[in-house]
């Protein structure tokens, strides 16, 4: 458990001095992997069949690599373990994204921040106004909150750095293949459901992370009343918390590839500004150091019991 703590401080300080590498990340050598076995199996090897496959020639080996390290060198699995959880957060890049929308904003810029949150999110930001460009950009910090950090840091502490790279792996190819489109309703089932089943207790800890670290009752209530009615089963609980945790409405309409989407509410109180954006961010550090704090009260609970029974 002290390694743990040591390699989850490593892996944060690492990411916050350096933030996501800007030449040759691995994530981009891994979508061009995804691409190639895509262009192979879509459409050759029939229905679900080939996402499945192509799912696991896609993930699998890489993780299997980093088992099999683990057999070399103790020095080799710390070292391993502690690069792989840096490649895998995206708290400092987050962070970087959301100062650059909010910056702008505050200083009047619409249309510089409209093109820095189209950078972060799908959906057509030409046309929002400031308070769409900062609801955009805060619902994008909140999920991502998940995505990027404390799902990483949950798989992280439950199977090391291959844990958190089948984590990285699974959530990249659901951005890749996830969609409920002609093209990817098959072929991407699996990338999907595995993602949401990798995703499933993340999501609701960093919803109740939210919640304990910001309006806690407001949170939880909006939690319970509107994360049922979004689609994704675990975006719904993290965002309606994120919301209800800094007390801003989010949700609502937006336009994704030209066609404009109703969505439900989340949260409730004053329409988000640059401040909300900050705010997240904010509340996502703070989830991060609650982590480091009850993994270290852990490691000591864990030290003392072991020395209580020598």
């Amino acid at each position: 458990m002290i390694s743990l703590c040591v390699k989850l401080v490593s892996g944060i300080v690492i990411d916050r001095l350096l933030g996501e590498p800007r030449r040759y990340h691995p994530l981009i050598g891994f979508g061009r992997w995804a691409i190639w076995l895509e262009g192979q199996l879509h459409g050759r090897v029939p229905g679900r069949v080939g996402g499945v496959l192509a799912w696991s020639l896609a993930v699998l080996p890489w993780v299997g690599l980093v088992l099999a390290a683990r057999a070399v060198h103790p020095a080799i699995q710390w070292i391993a373990d502690v690069v792989l959880l840096y490649f895998a957060l995206g708290a400092q890049s987050l962070a970087q994204h959301a100062e650059a929308i909010a910056k702008p904003l505050a200083a009047g810029d619409l249309d510089a921040a409209r093109t820095r949150v189209g950078w972060i999110v799908s959906r057509d930001t030409r046309a929002l106004d400031a308070t769409g460009v900062a609801r955009a950009g805060t619902e994008s910090v909140l999920e991502n909150g998940n995505d990027a950090v404390f799902g990483a840091l949950f798989w992280f502490c439950i199977g090391g750095g291959a844990g958190v790279l089948l984590f990285r792996l699974a959530n990249t190819l659901d951005a890749m293949w996830g969609y409920r489109n002609e093209r990817y309703l098959d072929f991407g089932w699996a990338a999907a459901r595995i993602d949401d089943v990798l995703n499933w207790l993340p999501a609701r800890l960093t919803a109740l992370t939210y919640a304990l670290l910001g309006r806690t009752r407001h949170a939880l209530a909006c939690w319970r009343a509107q994360a049922p009615a979004w689609d994704s089963p675990n975006a719904g609980p993290v965002m309606a918390a994120g919301a209800g945790a800094l007390g801003v409405s989010l949700g609502g309409p937006a336009i994704y590839h030209g066609r404009e989407e109703h969505r439900p509410p989340l949260g409730g109180g004053a329409a988000p500004d640059a401040t909300s954006l900050r705010s997240a961010i904010a509340l996502v550090r703070r989830g991060m150091l609650l982590w480091l704090a009850v993994v270290a009260l852990a490691a000591i609970a864990v030290t003392f019991l072991g020395a209580a029974q020598r």
